[in-house]
């Protein structure tokens, strides 16, 4: 039996021995924690106590309760899924993304009319409120089964210079860039990463385990003037995917010698 000291909270001090234990392997990875029974006789105190230190430690993100089979050890290991964010051309124009192929859509796209929020606002260098065609995607990958919500969100004047976006906002990405690049733009893109705690909406959407962040990517395409033409959000769990990216040195300009 481990002695726990009276003076303080003392579910503080009991979500601190487990969490010991934890840190120090006692209680391994992914490994089912004792009962309540156990830890009150373990250490010496009553159910409301240990609840409230089990309570303590999921919020914490170092133990994952799963419903009619107990509370368990977060895994600290790998994640199940490597994300490549390249983009590639082929010499035929078509593009392709690494893991384009890997996801497949869970429910049918849903298109919509919005308007930019703020941060969208940013991304896009538009003024708020102004008018979107957006789609939203529910994805997964079967090999793992991770989730992932996909958004895309296109500015209406960009619209109306391709009608097709506007018709089909629920077209693949690599769709849209081949069209733009057929109009004439020469595209470039930029991409911002994050992780912050989800939405309610979005810790049911993608089956997130207790205190678990999610990776929130955006990505704008650019057009030649390197104006944003479109918007691509992802949002996968933190715990579930890593992301790796392939990096080449810019090119600057040589500088003439004056004679």
């Amino acid at each position: 039996m481990t002695e726990i000291q009276r003076p303080g909270a003392l579910y503080q001090q009991v979500a601190g021995a487990i969490r010991e234990a934890i840190l120090s392997g006692d209680f391994a990875p992914d490994s089912l924690l004792p009962s309540e029974a156990q830890l009150m006789a373990r250490y010496a105190v009553s159910r409301p106590t240990v609840r409230n230190a089990i309570a303590a430690l999921r919020a914490e993100g170092l133990i994952d309760v799963r419903h009619g089979k107990g509370s368990f050890v977060r895994s600290a290991g790998q994640p199940a899924l490597t994300i490549e964010r390249r983009i590639s051309r082929t010499a035929d124009g078509k593009f392709v993304m690494p893991n384009g192929d890997a996801w497949q859509e869970a429910e049918e796209p849903s298109s919509y009319r919005t308007h930019t929020t703020k941060a969208t606002a940013r991304l896009l260098q538009l003024g708020e409120e102004e008018a979107l065609f957006g789609c939203d995607r529910l994805l997964f990958d079967p090999a793992t089964g991770t989730r992932a919500m996909h958004r895309t969100l296109i500015p209406f004047a960009v619209a109306d210079s391709f009608p097709p976006l506007a018709e089909e906002p629920c077209k693949r990405p690599a769709a849209f860039y081949r069209l733009l690049t057929e109009g004439g733009h020469t595209l470039t893109w930029s991409e911002t990463v994050r992780a912050r705690m989800p939405l309610p909406d979005e810790r049911t959407t993608l089956q997130l385990p207790d205190a678990t962040p999610v990776l929130h990517l955006s990505r704008v395409t650019h057009d030649t003037d390197d104006r944003p033409l479109i918007l691509e959000e992802l949002r996968i769990g933190a715990d579930r995917a890593e992301l790796t990216y392939r990096l080449t040195a810019d090119k600057q300009a040589t500088r003439r010698s004056r004679t």
